[in-house]
């Protein structure tokens, strides 16, 4: 990690992620590129994504921490707030826009993509379709997640 063009705080934000990983979430830098993380997220115990192992990546760009990272599922998901679409994968979440601080750190961020795991937002939706789904019939939502996640996020 001695990449002598990385600016000091991400050092020590990725010396943190490597030495006190969160519970449930790996993140690790590209050799090639010390911006770019390759995360894996593991379903929350008793949500619809648990068992499943969900892919992000990560990339900080160059005014982080001014700017937030940029940041997407890899693993299909069914979920209100991320785009079902693999290709793409954005994720609706207020601090990757308008709610970013630079306070705020790559550890914190993955934390709430988790929480995010563990309660679905379809007020405030990306895919106004699942959102709808979720809210008319959230009993069959939460099979659809299930199915998903036993297809897209388990190997099986």
């Amino acid at each position: 990690m001695a990449n002598s063009n990385l600016p000091r705080r991400i050092i020590k934000e990725t010396q943190r992620l490597l030495s006190e990983p969160a519970p449930g979430i790996s993140a690790s830098p590209s050799e090639e590129n010390m911006r770019y993380f390759n995360v894996m997220i593991l379903g929350p115990t008793q949500s619809p994504y648990e068992g499943g192992v969900f892919k992000l990546e990560l990339f900080l760009p160059e005014e982080y921490p001014m700017a937030p990272p940029k940041v997407r599922f890899l693993t299909k998901i069914y979920h209100p707030n991320i785009d079902k679409a693999i290709q793409l994968g954005r994720i609706c979440l207020d601090i990757l826009k308008d709610k970013w601080s630079p306070a705020l750190q790559i550890r914190t961020l993955l934390l709430s993509f988790q929480a995010l795991l563990s309660a679905p937002n379809p007020d405030d939706p990306l895919s106004d379709n699942i959102a709808k789904h979720w809210k008319t019939n959230e009993v069959e939502a939460v099979e659809t997640v299930k199915e998903c996640t036993r297809l897209y996020a388990t190997g099986a």
